[in-house]
């Protein structure tokens, strides 16, 4: 079914229904406006289906804002991830898909919630590089990248990594020598873990390094990356990225 969203000029934002049916919405969903549009479209949808128990209404969120706040990290602070699915709850889908969220935390949160899986994404970079040895950047991020690694049938070397005196130390745990290396993450807020990551998987040997994130934010250190990182594939669910150091999969 179509919708339009109008925003005024001091932020409010408006929706309107144009046609009966289904509610489909898919939509970034990296910030507090998207979430407003998201319960503006809801609430002009449910004012035309209240009567209609047999129209159904799905919801889409490419990058779910807030993900990383999974906890309440210290005494007094604010626990993000909850009220943000707790406003997602209170607009009543029937069924929230959401790409590759950083922890089964927001799944657990958000009410007929599912993953969208990115294995897609994975497997067109390891075609496109030729084969590469999957690495995961660390302890978190194994299990998924373990089983990325099993359907692709590739070799998988892990990665950790630990601060002494502040100072980051990476431990890479398996033969990388003359091998082209394939980073892969959910998110990059920032270059720099990346980036030490690449030097040190190159100082064991490694012919060439990419990077691969579904959610390529990228808020601070992307020109480190250069440094470092032979190329860059994301998806575009946070924003789209016009740079010839970056191939991005357009899904929004």
């Amino acid at each position: 079914m179509k919708y339009e969203i109008k925003k005024f000029r001091d932020g409010q934002v408006a929706a309107k229904i144009l046609e009966e049916g289904d509610l489909e919405v898919r939509i970034r969903g990296n910030s507090y406006e998207d979430l407003f549009a998201i319960a503006a479209i809801k609430d002009a949808w449910d004012a035309e289906h209240s009567m209609n128990k047999t129209a159904t209404a799905r919801l889409t969120i490419y990058c779910l804002i807030g993900q990383r706040s999974d906890r309440r990290f210290n005494a007094k602070e604010s626990f993000d991830l909850k009220v943000i699915a707790n406003f997602i709850n209170s607009m009543g889908f029937d069924k929230v898909e959401i790409l590759h969220p950083h922890s089964p935390i927001s799944l657990a949160l958000i009410e007929n919630s599912s993953k969208l899986s990115h294995f897609q994404y994975v497997q067109k970079t390891f075609e496109a590089i030729g084969n590469p040895v999957l690495v995961s950047p660390d302890a978190g991020a194994y299990k998924t990248t373990h089983e990325i690694a099993e359907k692709l049938g590739a070799d998988l070397v892990p990665s950790n990594k630990v601060r002494v005196d502040g100072a980051p130390q990476i431990s890479i745990q398996g033969d990388v020598k003359d091998k082209d290396c394939l980073i892969v993450d959910d998110l990059a807020d920032g270059g720099r873990t990346f980036k030490f990551l690449a030097a040190a998987l190159k100082e064991q040997g490694a012919t060439r390094v990419y990077l691969y994130v579904t959610h390529a934010q990228f808020n601070y250190g992307f020109d480190e990356l250069k440094e470092t990182i032979d190329h860059v594939y994301c998806t575009n669910s946070y924003k789209d990225i016009d740079d010839e150091f970056v191939t991005q999969y357009k899904i929004v």
